[in-house]
């Protein structure tokens, strides 16, 4: 993460962070990204939240519909990352 970190990625996450409602942050995203980067993300996130549940690759996978470099790429960042997946998929379920 050191590696990436500069004054401009420091910036758009604080931005980030301070966008208080969904719409808004809806909003930024789809003039941020692409729509792929976005349905990217959300695939990552909803494998994410699958795995930390304990579902199985292949479950996911189909019904995700993303592919297995991807779910272990997730997988790793559940494992050894920086903790940020947990944070989230708890946001998540608290909002649930």
């Amino acid at each position: 993460m050191d590696k990436m970190r500069n004054q401009a990625i420091d910036d758009l996450m604080k931005v980030i962070a301070q966008i208080d409602s969904p719409e808004d942050c809806y909003n930024f995203f789809v003039d941020l990204c692409t729509v792929k980067e976005i349905q990217d993300m959300s695939q990552r996130f909803e494998a994410a939240v699958m795995l930390n549940d304990g579902a199985k690759y292949q479950d996911i996978a189909a019904s995700v519909k993303t592919s297995a470099a991807t779910l272990s790429r997730v997988s790793r960042a559940l494992k050894y990352g920086n903790g940020g997946y947990e944070k989230a998929i708890a946001i998540y379920k608290k909002e649930k």
